[in-house]
């Protein structure tokens, strides 16, 4: 392969990485940090993304050993055992259920609002139940269908977010930046929603497969496509304390909620647009991928058909669960994002780091190693630990 044509996927795959992790997620990184600060809260941001930018190229070392088409439960199974597969595919359930859990509370209550505007007489949920409905008809009806709506609101989703980022700007006071309310309690309750809005290790797989397992080329995607986000978070964490100040942030306790405090505190109509439109194609294009890949992990497991019928059976086991759970914890878009953080922290910590352990074992003249050593090993696993006892904690 030329180097052009390289440098291209390079590119691709880092935006790859980069639209799988700026989500919904970011939404919540201002209400969970409101009680540190901006430089409290940005210094937590900068350390998760090394965090999870490290166990990204510990997840690269393994490729390396592997079937060039290995999954992660695959690469489980190699390196740990049926259980250690088994381990996976539970995280991964527990996972993907708490996002959709989370995305259909936000993604609700912002329907639920829109709707309330205009017909003020809206039944309660029934926001909740038609988000639901909307995107479960396009997840059932294929991937191609989910590809083409997702290619839109994901232009859509950037154009609003560069555009909500410019108008907010001038609205920020320095007054706001420079209050510095750290607070023990609220520092371990941002652990895991910051925790979590890093989380593009699914889409690991993918991108080795695209790039050959081209070390050098996997390597500057990885670390390219993580940083887009952390430059992306830094700025909205810099806008939203900025305009609200942390006082108000705390006050609002849930998405409609925050969302809601920026149209007052910023009165230009196109701005609060701006930003309502970024939170909604942000809940929209992380709800559709998240679910898709739920959707096809459960075909996968239960050997459904790719029929009308097999498919909506499917689809009902799919969006049923974080459906209720959102219908009576309606106010649950924060704590479902923490509770995904319990699944990330076993997918993305434990498992690379228990499987790279095992790997350097059998290969110790590998061609790749990370730098750390077992000590950086032990690190990763012991912050594991601190996200899943922070998230118990709360």
């Amino acid at each position: 392969m030329s180097a052009q044509p390289q440098r291209g996927r390079v590119f691709g795959s880092a935006l790859i990485i980069a639209g799988t992790t700026i989500g919904a997620g970011m939404l919540a990184l201002p209400l969970a940090s409101a009680g540190l600060g901006i430089v409290n809260a940005s210094l937590l941001l900068i350390v998760m993304w090394a965090l999870m930018a490290y166990t990204a190229l510990l997840m690269l070392e393994l490729h390396q050993h592997a079937d060039a088409d290995a999954t992660l439960n695959r690469l489980a199974h190699q390196f740990l055992g049926r259980h250690g597969q088994w381990l996976a595919s539970a995280a991964i359930l527990f996972l993907l259920y708490s996002l959709c859990a989370a995305y259909i509370s936000g993604g609700g209550g912002q329907m639920q609002h829109s709707l309330q505007q205009y017909w003020p007489q809206t039944p309660s949920g029934s926001g909740i139940v038609l988000f639901t409905l909307l995107v479960a008809v396009v997840v059932i009806l294929g991937t191609r269908q989910v590809d083409i709506i997702n290619r839109g609101l994901f232009t859509l989703k950037i154009v609003a977010l560069v555009t909500s980022l410019v108008l907010i700007t001038p609205h920020i006071s320095a007054g706001h930046l420079v209050d510095m309310p750290l607070q023990q309690g609220l520092l371990l309750a941002a652990i895991p929603v910051v925790f979590t809005s890093f989380g593009f290790h699914s889409s690991i797989p993918s991108i080795v497969r695209y790039l050959d397992l081209d070390i050098a080329s996997v390597r500057r995607a990885l670390l390219w496509g993580s940083s887009l986000p952390l430059l992306v978070y830094l700025l909205w964490q810099l806008a939203s304390f900025g305009s609200l100040g942390a006082d108000e942030l705390q006050r609002s306790g849930s998405l409609p909620d925050f969302m809601q405090a920026i149209r007052d505190v910023i009165a230009q109509p196109m701005v609060a647009s701006g930003v309502s439109w970024f939170a909604d194609l942000a809940l929209a294009t992380s709800f559709l991928g998240v679910s898709l890949g739920l959707f096809d992990f459960l075909a996968d497991t239960f050997n459904a058909n790719n029929k009308r019928g097999g498919r909506i059976g499917v689809g009902l086991i799919t969006f049923i669960p974080p459906l209720l759970f959102a219908l009576y914890y309606p106010e649950g878009f924060i704590a479902a994002l923490g509770y995904a953080a319990i699944a990330l922290a076993v997918l993305a910590l434990w498992l690379p780091a228990a499987m790279v352990f095992q790997s350097r074992r059998r290969h110790p003249d590998a061609d790749y190693q990370v730098i750390g050593g077992g000590i950086a090993l032990a690190l990763v696993a012991a912050c594991g630990v601190v996200i899943i006892v922070a998230q118990l904690l709360k």
